[in-house]
């Protein structure tokens, strides 16, 4: 059995890092956890359809009492009515949530976990890299999982209803991070998981760790640096930001394999070709050893 540990919620010291790192980035934005309960008390409780109270901490409170698939519903509720605009520009930072209303898959997925690890229920994070349609990516999503007694459920808010059936998602287990397809019941619980051919129960795996999505944040400030990597025109200062970024989301966690592909794209943009040819080499080995190598890397390995 993989222990789920309450290690985030919203006044942890863990959410409490996750927001400073974002503030680092953009000095001088008023508090995220200030912003959010009066953005709560005002643009969310008054027209609540579940009658919850109009002071956030009251509304943990009572929800923690309720079914946990209802508190995960409003959870996803409060993200997509709080954070109305979905952006890939500067979203993800929490300062750009409470200056904009912006919101990005790991930062609503992260607010998802605090909100319900506030509650008393177990909750985390994994990447996606199968989405309902069957469409592949080199885990290019994130979402938010509730744990229940031999099930999960994961809550999305990109999507439409709360529950969707994500048909790909990355996880952690005591072997490591794995690939792995889950296997829904009619009501769209996930009762098990099919990985390397093998049916493993949700009680044998668990959430990305505080590691991975801290580091998955960095990846993001690289790959969404203007001039960067993934922004042209590229620039030389927008380079240097991106590969900035991405050394400290591979330093915060070297197992991350994303991190790890997108800084040696960086380096082999930047000219630097024998450096870059020795990480994505390393990152494709990560990726082989958790069981799925993505198109994109392996489309990326036959050039080098």
């Amino acid at each position: 059995m993989v222990r789920w540990v309450l290690a985030f919620l919203l006044e942890s010291m863990a959410f409490e890092r996750r927001i400073k790192d974002s503030y680092d980035q953009v000095p001088g934005t008023p508090s995220f956890l200030d912003w959010l309960k009066f953005a709560y008390r005002k643009g969310f409780a008054r027209s609540s359809p579940g009658g919850y109270p109009g002071d956030l901490e009251e509304a943990l409170r009572q929800l923690s009492h309720r079914p946990p698939v209802e508190a995960a519903t409003w959870a996803f509720q409060v993200v997509k009515r709080l954070l109305p605009r979905f952006s890939l520009e500067e979203g993800y930072e929490f300062a750009y949530a409470t200056l904009k209303g912006e919101r990005q898959c790991l930062l609503q997925a992260t607010l998802v976990q605090g909100l319900l690890e506030s509650m008393g229920f177990s909750a985390g994070i994994y990447m996606v890299w199968k989405n309902p349609e069957g469409r592949e990516s080199n885990l290019g999503h994130a979402v938010a999982v509730l744990r229940l007694k031999g099930k999960d459920y994961l809550v999305d808010p990109s999507e439409p209803i709360p529950f969707p059936r994500h048909l790909g998602v990355f996880l952690n287990t005591k072997e490591g991070y794995r690939f792995a397809e889950p296997i829904y019941a009619r009501d769209g619980a996930i009762v098990a998981y099919r990985i390397h051919g093998r049916r493993w129960l949700p009680d044998e795996v668990g959430p990305l760790p505080y590691a991975f999505v801290r580091s998955q944040f960095y990846y993001y400030r690289g790959e969404q640096a203007r001039g960067g990597v993934l922004k042209p025109p590229r620039t030389p200062k927008g380079l240097a930001r991106s590969e900035a970024m991405l050394r400290k989301a591979v330093a915060l966690d070297p197992r991350n394999p994303l991190a790890r592909y997108l800084l040696g794209l960086t380096l082999a943009k930047e000219g630097r070709g024998m450096e870059a040819k020795s990480l994505l080499l390393e990152a494709h080995a990560l990726y082989r050893a958790y069981g799925h190598v993505p198109r994109s890397v392996a489309a990326i390995l036959k050039g080098l």
